[in-house]
């Protein structure tokens, strides 16, 4: 949580042989995501990726 800016970070990682796009892709497309009804245009105002790396 970045309270001074009051927004939500959700971090994830993707280890594999697809880019992470490709595996993101494969996911938002997946039965299993569509099955579960929930779509985060309903909930959510605005969302923004970004690419970052570990710097240590």
């Amino acid at each position: 949580m970045d309270r001074e800016s009051n927004q939500f970070v959700w971090l994830i990682s993707y280890e594999g042989p697809e880019t992470f796009s490709e595996r993101n892709a494969l996911y938002w497309s997946s039965p299993e995501r569509k099955a579960m009804g929930l779509n985060p245009d309903d909930y959510l105002v605005h969302t923004e990726d970004r690419t970052v790396e570990v710097a240590y």
